[in-house]
């Protein structure tokens, strides 16, 4: 009787009650997977087919209203283009004022310094053009004959040169006439004699030469 009961309630059993708990939870898990995926590629397809049908439905583009705003655009362009142009123009300009500027400032400073130090020149050549004979070879003057060298030569490097011009036409830009007279050697108008040298630093006269010319 007992073994009659026992078959009955076999017989009664679901057959996925004897399914494992972990295979039911992972058949679960791919199946939310699928479902998740099918309803994304769903709303793609839905948001591509309204895409889709706002193009169609979008107007055609006013081609008059794009050229318009060509011209404008273009017109735009030319006057940034014309601004730059000028603003470069006035550095440019700027620029060469500067260092014109510049080197009139330089210029200004070294005569006006030369200017201060031609009385000591003049000095120097007066002494070593009037040297008595007994004098001419000791070893002390020629030390005082090579600092005048030097010191010439310095100037040199600053652009600064002597005016010589005996012999030379008179030039009222570069010479100062205090005397005239009469000459075999040298032409009418020409210098026979400089009385003091001049100097000259680049293309400004810082003293002319004091000179006598011919008549």
């Amino acid at each position: 009787m007992a073994k009659k009961n026992s078959n009955k309630a076999s017989k009664g059993k679901r057959p996925e009650d004897s399914i494992p708990a972990e295979v039911i939870e992972e058949a679960s898990a791919i199946e939310a997977e699928l479902e998740s995926e099918a309803e994304a590629d769903l709303a793609t397809q839905e948001t591509s087919a309204v895409r889709e049908s706002q193009a169609e439905a979008a107007p055609p583009p006013d081609s008059e209203g794009s050229d318009e705003r060509m011209a404008e655009l273009q017109a735009e362009n030319e006057r940034n283009r014309l601004g730059w142009q000028r603003t470069l123009a006035e550095f440019q300009n700027y620029k060469r004022r500067i260092e014109r500027e510049q080197v009139q400032t330089r210029q200004k400073i070294t005569t006006d310094v030369l200017a201060g130090l031609l009385p000591i020149i003049d000095d120097f050549d007066r002494a070593m053009a009037n040297l008595p004979d007994e004098l001419k070879e000791n070893a002390w003057l020629n030390g005082v004959s090579m600092i005048q060298g030097k010191f010439m030569r310095l100037l040199e490097e600053y652009n600064v040169n002597e005016i010589e011009p005996t012999g030379e036409p008179f030039d009222p830009n570069l010479h100062q006439a205090i005397a005239r007279g009469e000459s075999d050697e040298v032409e009418s108008g020409h210098i026979i004699e400089t009385v003091q040298k001049g100097y000259i630093c680049g293309d400004v006269v810082v003293r002319p030469a004091l000179v006598r010319v011919a008549n």
